[in-house]
């Protein structure tokens, strides 16, 4: 059984320009105490090809948790557009919200985003050169791709790579 329930999650300034800070509000609840830290990533998806191209936004810890209900606001920088195939950048990509506990993966929380240009003209003869700070990203964050992992809270030591993510 998990010990931790992500409750929910809402996307705070969306949308919003693509070289705004992604926020998230988190709300989680601990069955038990746990006594080491939860491990929160946010990832985006550079391109849907390759995955070199995808950067780790944020990380931050969360811990130790005691036993009920959490709740805080996850914020990361948006991904350095320098990093990103000029092909990627307009149009739909992914973002991934990860949890961990001991280095192991329990959940992952996937979200298709648009970036598209905000200007009608650019929208419909876009730059050759992609012009990131005119770009607005949507976050379609009505139907987020869910996955949990089964991951052995008291003993991460066993060998259950079959059922079990690394971070």
């Amino acid at each position: 059984m998990a010990k931790v329930n992500v409750c929910n999650v809402l996307v705070l300034d969306n949308p919003t320009r693509s070289n705004n800070p992604f926020q998230f509000e988190i709300t989680f609840e601990c069955m038990e105490n746990l006594p080491d830290d939860l491990e929160w990533k946010l990832i985006y998806v550079g391109s849907a090809s390759d995955e070199k191209y995808d950067q780790l936004l944020d990380s931050v810890l969360v811990g130790p948790v005691p036993t009920g209900k959490h709740m805080f606001v996850f914020q990361a920088e948006p991904p350095d557009p320098r990093k990103l195939p000029i092909d990627d950048v307009v149009g739909v990509t992914v973002i991934l919200l990860t949890c961990c506990y001991r280095n192991h993966e329990f959940i992952r929380i996937g979200y298709f985003v648009n970036n598209e240009y905000i200007d009608e003209e650019l929208r419909e003869n876009p730059p050759s050169s992609p012009i990131f700070d005119k770009l607005q990203r949507n976050i379609l964050d009505t139907n987020p791709r869910i996955t949990r992992f089964k991951i052995d809270w008291d003993d991460i030591t066993t060998d259950n790579t079959e059922s079990m993510e690394t971070c």
